[in-house]
C-alpha cells in the first residue's frame, strides 16, 4: 500500500472528498431563464458547495450577460437588489478594468457576449452556503467570452448574494436582455 493511501482516501470504502456529483444538466434553447430548485431536485441543498458550468452561452441580444439571482421561497420571487460584487476583467485589445458595487440587481456569470455566429461565452461558478441559514451565501466566477465588438474578454471575481444569512432554495440564471441558449450543469461537491 502506498504511503498515506488511507489518509488520502485511496482505500475502498473511504469517501471521495471533493468529488463533483452531477445534480442536473439543462440544455437551454431560446429560453428567458433556467431555474434550479430544491423542490424539483435540480438544486440539492445537502451540499455546502455547488459548482455550475456554462457551455456555449449564446444570447439573442447582442452584448447581453448571463446573470444569477436567488430565492428563499422556492422561486415564487427572487431577490432583485442588495447583491454585492467585485470583478476584474481583461480584453484582448489590451485594456483591463474592474467593476464593483454594494447594491445591484444580480450577480454576473458571463460578461457581455455577442450574438453573431461565432460569438459565445463559457465559464464556471462556485456557490457557497446556499442551504446554510447561519452563513452568508457567496458566488465566485471565472469566464471568457467574445463580445459583440468582437473582442475576447475574460473576467473573474466574486459576489455576495444577499447581506443576510438565509436558506436559498432556488437559483435562477437568465440573460440580462432577451433569451439565451446554453448548456448549464450544476454539481455538488462531496464533503463526506
Amino acid at each position: 500500500m502506498p504511503l498515506g493511501a488511507a489518509r488520502f482516501g485511496l482505500l475502498g470504502g473511504v469517501a471521495d472528498l471533493g468529488k463533483l456529483e452531477l445534480i442536473h444538466t439543462e440544455n437551454a434553447s431560446s429560453v428567458s431563464s433556467v431555474e434550479f430548485k430544491s423542490s424539483t431536485g435540480t438544486l440539492d441543498l445537502s451540499y455546502n458547495v455547488h459548482f455550475l458550468t456554462i457551455n456555449n452561452f449564446k444570447p439573442s441580444n447582442d452584448n447581453a450577460q448571463l446573470v444569477s439571482q436567488v430565492s428563499s421561497n422556492d422561486g415564487s420571487s427572487y431577490y432583485a437588489n442588495a447583491y454585492r460584487f467585485a470583478y476584474q476583467e481583461g480584453k484582448s485589445g489590451g485594456t483591463f478594468g474592474e467593476s464593483r458595487t454594494n447594491d445591484f440587481s444580480y450577480l454576473r456569470i458571463i460578461h457581455t457576449t455577442g450574438n453573431a455566429t461565432n460569438e459565445s461565452g463559457n465559464g464556471y461558478c462556485y456557490f457557497y452556503n446556499l442551504g446554510d441559514s447561519t452563513k452568508f451565501s457567496f458566488q465566485t466566477t471565472q469566464q471568457v467570452c467574445m463580445t459583440g465588438t468582437p473582442e475576447l474578454l475574460m473576467q473573474f471575481g466574486s459576489g455576495l448574494f444577499y447581506p443576510n444569512a438565509l436558506v436559498f432554495n432556488a437559483l435562477k440564471i437568465y440573460s440580462s436582455a432577451g433569451t439565451f441558449s446554453a448548456t448549464a450543469s450544476l454539481y455538488g461537491i462531496a464533503e463526506s
